[in-house]
């Protein structure tokens, strides 16, 4: 199992090893563990560009997944790539009254079935499928690690 992990973030400051640990945790709680794995956190530019070029949609999102199976890769150990927009991902988290760290837990598993082939979009049958599976997953890896410190400005406002 090898997870890449590249990160393009200027206001949020990651813990690398932490997420490399919860993303082989979700590739063991979702058979696989002797997957390759690409991971990406960007910024909301960075994904709303991906977005309009892969998805004709010109907004940012939350999280993308490129599955490379469905390619005629010629290396079928390689899973595919997951990106999350990290500000989107703080915004949500706000919203929904959830931390920062849980919010990107449940889009790197909501990336990683994508990459499985779960797709919510196809129907409100596998809409509910892929609910079941994610907060299964959820609950097989345990409490999201601490995986993101917050931005300066929003340490700042707290204190």
């Amino acid at each position: 199992m090898a997870v890449y992990l590249r990160v393009r973030l200027q206001r949020f400051a990651d813990r690398q090893p932490s997420f490399v640990r919860l993303a082989e945790s979700i590739l063991q709680a979702v058979g696989e563990a002797q997957s390759e794995l690409s991971l990406e956190l960007v910024g909301d530019g960075r994904m709303r560009r991906l977005n309009r070029l892969y998805r004709r949609k010109d907004q940012t999102t939350d999280v993308l997944a490129f599955p490379m199976r469905e390619s005629s890769s010629p290396c079928p150990a390689i899973l595919g790539d997951v990106v999350i927009s990290v500000p989107t991902a703080y915004r949500q988290a706000h919203d929904a009254g959830r931390s920062l760290n849980d919010e990107v837990a449940v889009l790197l598993v909501h990336g990683v079935l994508h990459l499985c082939g779960y797709d919510h979009e196809k129907s409100d049958q596998e809409a509910a499928r892929m609910r079941r599976r994610e907060r299964a997953v959820l609950k097989a890896i345990g409490p999201a690690p601490r995986l993101m410190i917050r931005p300066a400005s929003e340490k700042k406002r707290s204190r």
